[in-house]
């Protein structure tokens, strides 16, 4: 798994690590059981401070991504293990919709986070 980071992004370096991971697992890249890097290899790896990484991982295992296990790092959840083929359809499509729209990606990701009553 490819951990890439920018860190001229104006996004935090704690969610790009985080949705690095979660894309690996969506794509099928980290499978359920896999041991990622220890946090302080990771971060050593990205030159990142080490709490920047361990906060990506506690907000992964939050999300029920992750088991983390002190002393033996963190790996893939069992729960993880989903089938995202059919999601990763729909979301191309509505890409491709928005896309014809003119839909900047900024607004549609608004959209896909906006909460609906």
């Amino acid at each position: 798994m490819l951990i890439a980071i920018d860190p001229a992004s104006p996004r935090p370096l704690f969610e790009q690590v985080a949705a690095a991971v979660r894309l690996a697992v969506v794509r099928g890249e980290a499978s359920p059981g896999e041991r990622l890097p220890a946090a302080r290899d990771l971060a050593e790896a990205l030159d990142l401070n080490v709490n920047t990484v361990l906060h990506a991982y506690r907000d992964l295992r939050d999300e029920g991504l992750l088991d983390l296990h002190r002393g033996r790092g963190a790996t893939v959840s069992p729960s993880a293990a989903r089938d995202y083929a059919r999601l990763r359809e729909l979301v191309a499509a509505t890409r491709a919709e928005a896309e014809r729209l003119g839909i900047q990606p900024a607004t549609l990701a608004a959209l896909l986070t906006e909460e609906t009553t």
